[in-house]
């Protein structure tokens, strides 16, 4: 596979508590939603690596018990960016539930 995040594949992503890896797989998904409408190659390039770093958090044999949500999350990301939406998801709800993982890892920080 060609990792686009080279150096989080190569192991230092299983170094990042759950909480940042989330938050970082929000971010793909922020720049996934804000491109959409203006740069359709920005946007797929930016959702492609959402997931990648979620993939990626579902092999950190650290969120093991959280396998079940992880995968419905991929299946519910790849369904309202790629195909008929089914799960009635939206942009600002995306945005909603990543907000808490950024927002919830800033606290654990001190922040």
């Amino acid at each position: 596979m060609n990792y686009q995040h080279t150096g989080l594949a190569a192991g230092k992503w299983k170094t990042f508590s759950f909480l940042d890896q989330m938050g970082n797989v929000g971010s793909e998904i922020s720049r996934t939603v804000h491109w959409r409408k203006n740069d359709q190659l920005r946007s797929k390039e930016a959702f492609e690596r959402s997931l990648e770093l979620l993939d990626m958090t579902i092999e950190d044999s650290k969120n093991k018990s959280k396998l079940k949500e992880l995968c419905l999350l991929r299946e519910m990301l790849a369904d309202h960016f790629y195909f008929d939406n089914e799960y009635a998801s939206s942009d600002q709800g995306w945005d909603d539930y990543f907000y808490n993982f950024a927002y919830a890892s800033a606290i654990a920080k001190g922040y």
